[in-house]
């Protein structure tokens, strides 16, 4: 069979088994065998594979049939441009994250003199270590309740040559935390128990701690904004990545706990889903 005949009928299976961009799924796992970028498939349509090259090819298809994820089956997913490490170890990144990365550095472009930011349920690392490579100025620590996420996000600081950047350490929430920050980023889990019927087989196979917060989605955010008061520098921001239908409660939260310019920013689809607040 040649590349594109692979192609095509491996994109017809995809699609039997409802996997979402099946051609596109096609093509990065063809690329990925044949240690080509995936740019390189269109001009080599006509090329014949050999069964050496077609035998770890159709192992990954098998599995990707069957809803595991891209990201996991390649091992890498690109974010904010950089390639970073990704397995069943931390929450994929979205493309949602990369749009509050891409806002927080806007933000801190704006102020002058140090600056100090903890990212809070860091997973795979790719928040703290992506604002690291974009603020080289910054003092930047990020924590996460997993040890396995942990090891993860130093893996892809190695990788992304960012180890003595970003001080990673285990904490749950903010409880081994005794600094003060001028930015607290986080993209906690917001999913509510009760959705877990309606979730893709992708998303199931994240780790259950990285996705539900609890029956009604946004409790361990609550908790965190009650705890980042104390480790936000006068004036500082609060930065949140929250789930469809949480911003008016969660607004209202934080008025209560005396957080002031509180504000919603929309991802690029139009849904509100990054919340804003100063303390102090």
């Amino acid at each position: 069979m040649t590349v594109l005949e692979v192609l095509q009928s491996t994109a017809a299976y995809f699609k039997k088994r409802a996997v979402e961009s099946p051609r596109l799924n096609a093509e990065h796992l063809l690329a990925h065998v044949l240690g080509r970028k995936r740019i390189d498939l269109y001009v080599d349509f006509d090329r014949p594979l050999a069964e050496a090259e077609l035998a770890p090819l159709r192992e990954l298809v098998r599995r990707r049939g069957q809803g595991e994820p891209l990201q996991h089956l390649l091992g890498t997913v690109e974010f904010c441009g950089r390639i970073f490490l990704s397995d069943k170890r931390a929450l994929i990144p979205r493309p949602e994250t990369e749009e509050l990365v891409e806002m927080l550095v806007s933000e801190c472009r704006l102020r002058t003199g140090p600056l100090r930011i903890l990212d809070v349920g860091t997973g795979s690392g790719v928040i703290a270590l992506s604002l690291a490579a974009a603020l080289p100025e910054a003092e930047v620590h990020a924590i996460d309740v997993s040890e396995e996420a942990l090891a993860l996000a130093r893996d892809n600081a190695a990788r992304l040559e960012l180890t003595e950047r970003v001080q990673f350490r285990r904490s749950d929430l903010m409880t081994s935390v005794t600094e003060f920050y001028d930015l607290i980023a986080a993209n906690l889990p917001y999913v509510p128990t009760t959705d877990r019927g309606t979730l893709s087989r992708e998303v199931l196979r994240d780790p259950e701690l990285a996705v539900f917060g609890g029956a009604v989605g946004d409790e361990i955010i609550r908790q965190l904004i009650v705890a980042a008061r104390a480790h936000l520098a006068p004036g500082g921001l609060l930065a949140l990545e929250i789930g469809l239908g949480q911003y008016e409660a969660l607004a209202a939260f934080l008025a209560q706990q005396n957080y002031h310019d509180i504000s919603q920013r929309h991802d690029c689809a139009g849904v509100t889903r990054f919340l804003l607040a100063r303390y102090g």
